[in-house]
Order: C-alpha cells, then sequence, then structure tokens
C-alpha cells in the first residue's frame, strides 16, 4: 500500500517536479501519509479504508500545491531580477517578463529589451545608451537620472513612466502613446518624438526648445516652467493643453510667440488660453 501512496502524491506532485520547495513539500508529505497510513492499520482499518481515510485527511492538497509552486515560481522570478550595480552592455533581455526589475546603476549601452515586459522595474543612474526598448511595456517604470542617448523606443508601452534629469539626447519615440508619462528637469531639445500621442503627459521643468511636434496629438498635455522657445506643433492636435500663464510673465508670454501652431487643431480652451497670451493663432482651426 506503500506504493499505492507513493504513486498518488508523484500524479499530484507531477506538474511541478522542478520547483524545489514543491519537492521538499513532497518529501514531508510522503512520510507524514505513511505514518497515518500505519496508525490506521494499527487501528484495525483494512488497507482500502486506511488509504482512502489517509488521502482525505489531507484535505484539497492539489490545490496546496499549486499556490505553494506560484509563490516559489515568483519568488524566484524576483531573485533573477534584480540586476543592481551590474555590468551588462549589449545583453539580450528580448521578450522577457521582468516585474519591478531592479536595473539601478548598471551597465546597460546596447541592451535589446524589445518586446520584454518590464512593469515596475527602476533603471536609476544607469547608461542605457543605444538600448532598445521597441515595443517593451514600461508601465510604471522609473527612468529617472540615467543616460538614454540614442535609445529606441519604437511602440513602447509608456504608462505613468516617470523620465527626470534623464539623458534623452538621440533617443527616438516612435509611433508611441504615452500616458501619464512625466519629463522633469530633462533636456528634450535632441529627442525625437514621431507619430506619437502624448496623452496626460507633463512637462516639468525641462526644455523643449526647437523640438518639432508637428502633426502629433496632445490631449490633456500640461506645460509647467517649460522651455518652449521655437517649439513646433504645426498640423499637431491639441486638446486640453496647458500652458502656464502666470509664472513667467511677460518673458514667457514673448516665448509662445516663437511657437509655430500652423495647420493646427485645437479645442476652445486651449484657443483661448494661447490666444490670451497673444499666440499667432492665424492659421489654427478650433475644433
Amino acid at each position: 500500500m506503500n506504493e499505492k501512496l507513493t504513486q498518488y502524491l508523484n500524479g499530484v506532485f507531477a506538474p511541478y517536479d522542478e520547483v524545489k520547495s514543491v519537492t521538499e513539500l513532497k518529501a514531508d508529505l510522503h512520510s507524514d501519509l505513511q505514518e497515518r497510513f500505519r496508525d490506521l492499520k494499527a487501528e484495525g482499518k483494512d488497507d482500502e479504508t486506511a488509504f482512502e481515510m489517509t488521502i482525505e485527511s489531507i484535505g484539497d492538497i492539489e490545490q496546496t500545491v499549486q499556490e505553494v509552486a506560484n509563490l516559489s515560481r515568483s519568488l524566484e522570478r524576483q531573485v533573477v531580477t534584480n540586476f543592481n550595480a551590474s555590468n551588462l552592455p549589449t545583453s539580450d533581455f528580448a521578450g522577457v517578463v521582468a516585474h519591478k526589475g531592479q536595473f539601478k546603476s548598471s551597465a546597460l549601452r546596447g541592451s535589446n529589451f524589445t518586446n520584454a515586459d518590464l512593469t515596475g522595474s527602476s533603471f536609476a543612474s544607469s547608461d542605457a545608451r543605444d538600448a532598445k526598448f521597441d515595443g517593451a511595456n514600461l508601465t510604471d517604470c522609473n527612468l529617472s537620472t540615467l543616460d538614454l542617448g540614442n535609445a529606441s523606443f519604437n511602440r513602447s508601452i509608456l504608462v505613468r513612466t516617470i523620465f527626470s534629469k534623464s539623458g534623452l539626447d538621440g533617443a527616438k519615440f516612435t509611433g508611441v502613446r504615452l500616458t501619464d508619462v512625466t519629463f522633469s528637469l530633462t533636456d528634450l531639445r535632441k529627442t525625437i518624438f514621431q507619430n506619437c500621442i502624448f496623452d496626460g503627459v507633463e512637462f516639468k521643468s525641462s526644455d523643449l526648445g526647437g523640438m518639432r511636434f508637428d502633426g502629433q496629438t496632445f490631449i490633456g498635455v500640461k506645460f509647467e516652467k517649460t522651455a518652449l522657445n521655437e517649439v513646433s506643433f504645426k498640423n499637431a492636435t491639441l486638446k486640453n493643453v496647458s500652458f502656464p500663464t502666470s509664472s513667467w510673465s511677460r518673458k514667457y508670454y514673448r516665448i509662445i510667440k516663437t511657437i509655430c501652431f500652423d495647420g493646427a487643431m485645437m479645442d476652445k480652451l486651449t484657443y483661448a488660453a494661447l490666444k490670451g497670451m497673444d499666440a499667432n493663432l492665424s492659421k489654427v482651426t478650433v475644433i
């Protein structure tokens, strides 16, 4: 009958043989069941009755095993994704799942994160020049105080992503919908945005001088203490976009006049705010 108990446990634990903690649970449970079976036999139970009662005594073991396995795998992933202070230039992370991964203070230049799920990860203070984040999920990621020079963000998922004091010279964002993203204290003059939608984005104390946002869409975007001299919104769509009206007084009004809105479409509130700052809106369509 010991063999029958072994076969039963082998069947329950078969899907989780590779999980160390589950293997240990199996060994402990096997010992406990054998002892329980012997006690029932000593009480005068026949083999079949003792076996059934032994199995019933452990309840829904399959659910317990699954929960232990899931927890163990989760912990293993957390260990694997701690790459703080690592030297990993040109590494291949394409397609990996690394939720809350830690890549702080690491050398990642030229690394490939294409289509990786990096939700909640932090890359603070790292060198990620020339890195590829094409198609990567960067939701809730911290991309602050790191060098992203010439990095590629083609169709990346950017939701609540934070760029603060980041180096973005030559970085290219193509076909991206930026949702509730924050750019603060960042020089964006040499950053490239093409075919992007800015939804709820905040630009705080950043330099956008000379940027071209031609043909792109801005919804609920806030420009706060941001340098906008010679910026072009030609043929862009602006809805509920906020330009500060008081912090820089006359100097800021002069900067507003340098912005190109030719061919742009904007809602009535955005139009009214800019008109009040004497922006050149002669070629704007109000929607």
